[in-house]
């Protein structure tokens, strides 16, 4: 699966246990502009590399995967869990990339040029 939209924020590495790490990242989705979206994604240990590159304010293409799972409380009670897992990210273009302008060749005169015309046909 995978959306586009703009990093909200970018949380630090966890370090859950010494062998567990993730990090999260929270994404901007607006599908409605009037009403955007703040969809939380986490990357899992190698995968937390991911988001270091990443700043608030870049739009993104995120591609991740769908996880569920189940959580029984102490009086029997289940919930069930959702998260979305990184395991790529495109940045489509920065924060300061928005608003700099394109750069073009300067417009030439051909007003001025000689009217020979030396095409072949």
């Amino acid at each position: 699966m995978d959306i586009k939209g703009k990093v909200h924020e970018v949380s630090p590495v966890q370090n859950v246990t010494e062998t567990f790490k993730k990090r999260e990242l929270v994404v901007e989705y607006a599908e409605n502009p009037q009403y955007p979206e703040f969809i939380k994604f986490e990357a899992l240990q190698d995968k937390v590399n991911l988001f270091d590159n990443i700043q608030v304010g870049d739009q993104v293409e995120v591609f991740f995967n769908l996880r569920g799972r189940p959580w029984t409380d102490k009086n029997g009670k289940t919930s069930y869990f959702n998260t979305l897992v990184v395991w790529r990210i495109n940045v489509l273009s920065g924060n300061q990339a928005e608003s700099a302008q394109p750069e073009y060749a300067a417009p030439v005169d051909i007003s001025s040029a000689p009217d020979e015309d030396d095409l072949p046909f």
